[in-house]
């Protein structure tokens, strides 16, 4: 139910001033007769007398980005845990017809042959997700991109309304350390495809959850380079993890050892978090948002004049307004988007996009065991690959704007892709195929990291987790086609990759560029400015 004005406790009973009554005496400032106090939206805030990016967002960006590496350990253990791990014939196995020539041990007598790792080694060796059971393994994987999508949506929701930013960061990555530990103890393959999906379900809130409160304290000069930077930390925990994979062989091992870091984040790092002074200012609490700006100003070394409060982008000067130091929440949601004309389009758009870039994102990464190289140095270079991606996208952003880079990036992507397709997966051609794989995720990292910031400048703070969250759903689902994709083997998913990659760029072409645009608080802000 929606706070009244007075409802906050801030409100009342407190010995602090509120930053929208004109400032005391013993502050130092006494207002002329007749005068107002100047009325700021965030943005303006932030260039005028808090810094766009000083020493406080650098610190409130990294601690809050932190949070990507934890999604990259829940999302691509599966590439290790559900490997199909090296086998052997048994010696004592002769005349078996065992063949160690062979390239699968579908076929063989039961008794013939062993995992080199042993039935711990993957879920695979554990439960015989082979041959006709091999569907199981691409089960598991969509099933978890599933419980990101419902995840997406509904923290997505909670992050734009009741819980705030933090507070839903806070619980995702609760739920994340609590089924990602319970992951290592599934007895049977139901109780791990269970787990695996309730995995899902929290990973998903916890990059558009995490993206967000790292960049709306971002003044907007500065926001379009700092967003594309978060997902260097997605990257260097793919890097990571490929380390943490080869310390720890076994599977149930792996999953607590990728698990643990979402504990220490929970106990080392949440604390230092802030809450976004924009979900503030539209949920109608006014004094906490000022006392961020206040602290955002001291920490950059500027200074915020007494004189000077919030205001959202939609709001008039009236004078009405200016006594009051609580304000009704302004809330939204995907209704409000799909009923705007123009919000309307552009959700349509977005959802696209994230959509076949996620299937080329994901079915790059996932079709590294189908590749025939070392796994952990195939995944770490595909890691190493998007960090120059990052750097080039974000270098470009703010010279060539958000959507001819949302185009260039997924045709760079498809053509090495349609590449890949071409070759062999034999002798040369095999490390060949290896290399277009890499440069595919060169590209489609660039759009995929793009994507965040570019979609999150489309939509209004009341509503900007919201469309974030249902294009997040939509990659997700894009994902959960991914591994039946790869699954497929040879030729045929670089194809479908490539097929993505063009699609989504020519969708790209009808979006508006965003470069420039103020960071809108309101739907009625946002038509109005869009229409002006």
């Amino acid at each position: 139910m929606a706070n009244s004005p007075g409802s906050d406790p801030s409100c009342h009973g407190s010995s602090l001033e509120s930053p929208l009554l004109p400032p005391s005496k013993k502050h130092g400032w006494e207002p002329e007769p007749g005068s107002e106090p100047e009325k700021l939206c965030i943005d303006d805030m932030l260039q005028k007398y808090c810094g766009e990016f000083g020493s406080w967002q650098l610190r409130h960006f990294v601690l809050t980005s932190l949070a990507w590496a934890l999604e990259a350990f829940h999302t691509m253990v599966m590439i290790f845990a559900d490997q199909e791990p090296a086998w052997r014939c048994l010696k004592g196995a002769a005349g078996s017809g065992c063949d160690e020539k062979e390239s699968g041990v579908c076929g063989l007598e039961p008794g013939s042959w062993e995992w080199k790792g042993g039935s711990g080694s993957s879920t695979v060796a554990q439960w015989g997700l082979v041959c006709g059971e091999k569907y199981k393994v691409g089960l598991v994987q969509a099933l978890f991109f599933g419980g990101c999508m419902i995840g997406a949506g509904v923290f997505g929701h909670l992050s734009d309304s009741k819980l705030g930013r933090k507070g839903s960061l806070t619980a995702v990555c609760i739920l994340n350390a609590i089924f990602g530990c319970l992951t290592s103890l599934a007895p049977d393959y139901f109780t791990y495809l269970l787990l695996r999906f309730l995995t899902g379900f929290s990973t998903g809130g916890v990059g558009l959850c995490c993206f967000v409160l790292a960049t709306e304290p971002i003044g907007p000069t500065k926001r379009g380079a700092a967003g594309m930077s978060t997902f260097y930390f997605f990257s260097t925990g793919i890097a990571l993890l490929s380390g943490i994979a080869y310390i720890f062989p076994s599977w149930r091992a792996l999953y607590i050892a990728s698990s643990i870091p979402s504990i220490i984040f929970l106990v080392l790092v949440v604390p230092f978090i802030s809450e976004s002074p924009r979900w503030y200012l539209v949920r109608g609490k006014m004094n906490e948002a000022m006392k961020i700006m206040r602290t955002i100003a001291k920490s950059n070394g500027q200074y915020l004049p007494d004189g000077v409060i919030l205001a959202l982008d939609d709001e008039s000067n009236d004078a009405s307004n200016d006594n009051r130091s609580c304000k009704e929440p302004i809330s939204g949601s995907l209704l409000d988007v799909i009923r705007s004309p123009i919000t309307r389009i552009r959700l349509f758009l977005t959802v696209g996009i994230n959509f076949t870039c996620s299937v080329v994102y994901y079915g790059l990464s996932l079709n590294v065991v189908n590749l025939e190289t070392n796994l952990y140095l195939n995944v770490l270079l595909n890691a190493v690959a998007e960090m120059p991606a990052f750097t080039i996208t974000a270098l470009m952003l703010d010279k060539f704007g958000r959507k001819p880079l949302a185009i260039g990036t997924q045709w760079f992507s498809a053509i090495f892709c349609f590449m890949g397709s071409l070759v062999g997966n034999v002798g040369m051609w095999k490390v060949i195929r290896m290399f277009c794989g890499i440069l595919g995720i060169f590209g489609m990292a660039g759009t995929y990291n793009l994507l965040f910031i570019y979609t999150a400048e489309l939509f209004p703070t009341v509503v900007r987790n919201a469309a974030l969250g249902c294009a997040t759903q939509a990659a997700q689902m894009g994902a959960i086609l991914a591994p039946f994709v790869v699954v497929w083997g040879g030729g045929l998913p670089f194809l479908v990759f490539g097929v993505c990659g063009l699609i989504g760029g020519m969708l790209a072409y009808y979006l508006p560029e965003t470069l420039n645009k103020p960071l809108y608080d309101t739907m009625t802000g946002m038509e109005e400015g869009e229409t002006a």
